[in-house]
């Protein structure tokens, strides 16, 4: 699962290398004037890694439409999980769980309340890169933060409380650029699991789309050129509420095309892909109802 891009033998692949990908977004946003949010270390992986979009730019027609559509997306949505994080350890949570971490670098960027432990869920070779690159960066958390190396395809609940995670405080849980990559199934399980450790009150924050949303055309040469990387989509979510109601979740569902409003951003940077009468996706905060 590793290859030499950008001059480095360990960079992740497979579905591993989305994560570069955000983080080039991340980089491209933290340089605007306007920027939503500012992640001063996105850069330093991006230059390890090189960008994924120069491996797929021969097959793609039109891959700037598509570059262009991601980097707001991933600058709207990086914002609005910034603001759940926080928000929820305002509310008392003192444990975070990032789920499928990536090169995540929240528990560097944000600032955390006293005592909150910060725990990355992830591939070894993902954080095999990323530790490295932190390394070179020479830079601290400001939160305690936690490795665990796991496959959430399979069973990583044994490792988080093997890392300190203790189920019965309460906890703020993200799945952020992950259920789309897994099937429904995987799904359904990774969020019994997040409920068997979750207290009354935990937060939980996720994104997803509507299966309708991913045979649009852009997004259809969109997972055509996820495809270039070795990636697909495996999954999609028609009813959010329906779906955390059946395990024991309370939910707020965002539509992913009112970001650009919510934030500031106008929505026209979406282009054509936020003009239409189906909703893309949703953004979507939930409440622990009981343990």
């Amino acid at each position: 699962m590793q290859h030499n891009r950008g001059g480095d033998p360990a960079v992740p692949t497979g579905v591993s290398t989305t994560a570069i990908g955000v983080a080039e977004a991340r980089a491209e946003e933290s340089a605007r004037p306007d920027r939503l949010f500012e992640d001063p270390l996105a850069k330093a992986f991006v230059t390890a890694a090189g960008s994924p979009f120069e491996e797929i730019e021969t097959h793609i027609s039109d891959l700037d439409s598509i570059r262009t559509w991601f980097f707001d997306y991933v600058a709207l949505r990086t914002r609005f999980f910034d603001d759940y994080l926080l928000e929820s350890c305002r509310a008392g949570c003192r444990q975070v769980v990032v789920l499928a971490a990536g090169l995540d670098t929240r528990a560097f960027r944000l600032s955390w309340p006293k005592g909150v432990r910060l725990f990355e869920l992830d591939f070894p070779e993902v954080f095999a890169f990323k530790e490295r690159v932190l390394a070179s960066q020479r830079v601290k958390p400001a939160c305690q933060r936690v490795i665990v190396e796991a496959d959430l395809r399979g069973e990583w609940t044994a490792p988080l409380l093997q890392a300190g995670f203790r189920p019965g405080e309460p906890s703020a849980w993200l799945a952020e650029g992950i259920l789309i990559y897994l099937t429904e199934e995987e799904n359904d399980q990774l969020l019994s699991r997040i409920g068997q450790l979750s207290t009354l009150d935990s937060q939980l924050a996720f994104e997803h789309m509507r299966r309708e949303a991913q045979e649009l055309m852009p997004f259809r040469l969109a997972a055509d050129a996820l495809a270039e990387l070795g990636v697909s989509w495996r999954s999609s979510l028609e009813n959010p509420n329906r779906w955390l109601s059946n395990h024991r979740w309370r939910g707020q569902v965002f539509d992913s095309a009112n970001l650009g409003e919510l934030y500031g951003r106008p929505v026209s940077s979406y282009g054509e892909l936020a003009k239409g009468e189906t909703d893309i996706g949703w953004l979507v905060r939930a409440v622990r109802e009981s343990s």
